[in-house]
């Protein structure tokens, strides 16, 4: 029950950190669909410099990786800034391009750096078998895992942010009607490029969560395992909301954490229902809760809309 929880919590702190990134971007207007791609180049730059830190103190290696992984999503997210916000480009096209252009230069990188120390190593894997330490702390039978500490914080600070201050209210009205926010002088460029580029730090840092969530090393050629489009499912079934976000996370999570641990329950045994099907359960829940909730979200109205200032 132990591990359950354990593994429920840091699926779910993946879950929270990407899609309050998507929050915030869609809130300020701009769709990341690209969320996938973000968490692939999150995940590259906090697996490199974790690999290469396993030797140094835990907090260094925690602060300096969490902040790589966090700099590489909004580096990335720049591509959807600039195409949706400045070009007016299709953003459900760029989003789609952004997740398949990460997984295969993230696999070529990966792949030129290995060779580059072993001609004869062509994987595209990263092993951080060492540095991963850094990031548990035991507390008894319980591994507690800083990565979790980290998405609560960003929890709270995502609820402050957007209800408690002016940015969070501007950033919401140029989701809502950015003409109108524009007429009261809020500039909607900058609200909807501060948007991605915070869904892009959060991203990069679940990225990094995930694939040293339950592993030791990592094949970028696999990506993230849809992760990316699991955390939109949890913000929309969220309603846009943090700590519905948070709620809907949780429960996520604990279905994608029934795969790791379904062995240790004798009566989950007795079913003898392969791994893959629990694998598979938190995209036929995210379906199954979409198909009866879609009708009723609150999205932001304005989301996907390029702005124009010569419409009123």
């Amino acid at each position: 029950m132990i591990l359950l929880i354990q593994y429920t919590l840091i699926f779910a702190s993946v879950l929270i950190l990407v899609a309050l990134g998507g929050c915030f971007s869609e809130h300020s207007g701009v769709i990341n669909l690209g969320l996938e791609g973000i968490m692939v180049m999150g995940a590259l730059g906090g697996a490199l410099v974790m690999n290469a830190l396993s030797t140094a103190p835990a907090a260094v290696t925690i602060l300096v990786t969490t902040l790589t992984a966090g700099l590489s999503g909004v580096i990335y997210s720049l591509l959807l800034a600039v195409a949706c916000i400045n070009f007016k480009a299709d953003q459900t096209l760029i989003g789609t391009a952004m997740n398949i252009l990460a997984t295969a230069a993230a696999t070529v990188i990966v792949k030129a750096i290995n060779m580059a120390s072993d001609p004869d190593n062509v994987s595209a894997t990263i092993n951080y078998v060492d540095a991963k330490k850094a990031f548990t702390v035991s507390i008894g039978a319980f591994n507690f895992n800083w990565f979790m500490l980290i998405a609560l914080i960003a929890l709270i600070a995502a609820y402050v942010l957007l209800y408690k201050t002016s940015f969070g209210l501007r950033l919401r009205a140029c989701g809502e009607h950015p003409q109108a926010a524009a007429s009261v002088g809020i500039d909607v460029y900058k609200m909807r490029w501060s948007g991605v580029l915070i869904s892009g730090l959060l991203g990069g840092i679940g990225g990094i969560v995930y694939i040293t969530a339950s592993v030791s090393e990592w094949k970028f050629e696999t990506g993230v395992a849809g992760f990316g489009f699991l955390a939109l499912a949890v913000m929309i079934f969220g309603d846009w909301h943090p700590i519905k976000i948070a709620l809907a996370a949780l429960l996520y999570g604990f279905f994608r954490a029934l795969s790791n641990v379904y062995t240790g329950f004798d009566w989950l045994a007795s079913l003898h229902i392969s791994g893959t099907v629990y694998n598979m359960l938190p995209y036929i829940i995210s379906l199954l809760v979409l198909m009866f909730t879609s009708k009723n979200s609150k999205a932001p109205k304005a989301e996907g809309i390029p702005y124009d200032k010569g419409i009123r």
